[in-house]
């Protein structure tokens, strides 16, 4: 290995630490506002899945798409959303993408291919596949990934949007994001298959497993994917095997799964098991590490300050982005 390739290895694997350690830092400071009431809403965080996230939106190229779901903040920084503008967001303020009426389940951002987060469950299916077909009508090369749960691969949405996705041979990739609890309802209890991926094969296209947990083997699942969406080969259903170590939401106040269960996948944790094999395997020093990590939460910091800092929405603004323009409601007036 030159010493030029392994120095660009260096810098892909940092950023993958760096990228799943934002996303850690982001959630727990979220978490933090909520209970202090400046949150409104809720949060899902993402806490556990980082590597989902952060391993497919690393096999993307910047003019490709995602959608989203209502646990979506991983997948914004993983797409290189601005924290500020995501955590201005959060915080109902003007600065954030939506001008603080999203909130943390609507972000939409899309000058960096995020096609919407969506807190109807599995409502974003249809949308991406819709614009995966747009794109390809157009001549471009763009992939749309599709991010969604595993209770959402039981919504109709996905059947219909994957069976349009194969007739289209549409450029998109499905990503199921199987973190074993749908609120309160274990996947075993909701799904008849041991493998959601395995529904794939109904129409006609590539199912594939995947260890959620492991941020180098998503990637490399992913880019496979991806690789074939461009190519006009037609989409795939990757199902990444992961679990939530926290609970569904902020506003979620039990919790039915044992410490016998969470237990063994606490020590699956992504960040952890990332951390351990740099260290143990490529090299790095655990002030590296260490490093990596406080310059994430100083970002998240930062973006928490800008957020503090910003105005909420002008009342001027209260019929902005509600409805389309029309002479009747000229300058954000009932006219």
């Amino acid at each position: 290995m030159t010493a030029v390739v392994a120095v660009e290895k260096m810098r892909e694997l940092e950023d993958l630490l760096l990228g799943m350690c934002r996303i850690r830092a982001f959630e727990q400071r979220a978490l933090e506002l909520f209970d202090e009431k400046l949150v409104r809403g809720s949060v899902h965080p993402y806490i556990g899945m980082e590597a989902i996230a952060i391993g497919v939106c690393a096999a993307l190229e910047p003019h490709d798409f995602i959608t989203s779901t209502h646990r979506g903040h991983g997948h914004c920084i993983g797409k290189g959303l601005e924290m500020s503008r995501m955590m201005a967001e959060l915080l109902g303020r003007a600065t954030g993408y939506c001008g603080g009426k999203g909130g943390s389940m609507h972000i939409t951002a899309m000058e960096h291919g995020m096609l919407g987060a969506d807190a109807i469950v599995c409502g974003s299916a249809a949308l991406g596949v819709g614009a995966a077909y747009g794109l390809q009508l157009q001549g471009k090369d763009s992939v749309v990934v599709v991010f969604f749960g595993d209770g959402a691969s039981n919504q109709g949405i996905f059947h219909e949007a994957a069976n349009l996705a194969a007739v289209l041979s549409a450029p998109v990739v499905f990503v199921c994001e199987n973190n074993q609890w749908a609120i309160s309802t274990p996947v075993e209890c909701s799904t008849s298959v041991e493998n959601i991926a395995d529904r794939a094969i109904g129409y006609g296209f590539p199912g594939v497993v995947v260890d959620g947990n492991d941020v180098r083997e998503v990637k490399r699942v992913a880019g496979e994917a991806v690789a074939r969406a461009r190519a006009g080969d037609g989409p795939t259903l990757i199902e990444a095997k992961s679990f939530r170590i926290g609970a569904h939401s902020a506003s979620t106040k039990t919790d039915l799964r044992s410490e016998e269960l969470l237990g063994p996948w606490r020590a699956k944790d992504p960040i952890l098991r990332f951390t351990t094999a740099l260290r143990e395997a490529e090299g790095f020093t655990q002030e590296r590490l260490d490093e990596i990590e406080a310059q994430a939460r100083t970002e998240v910091e930062a973006a928490v300050r800008f957020a503090l800092d910003s105005p909420p929405p002008d009342t001027a603004e209260a019929f902005t982005d509600v409805y389309a323009p029309a002479a009747w409601n000229v300058n954000g007036t009932l006219a």
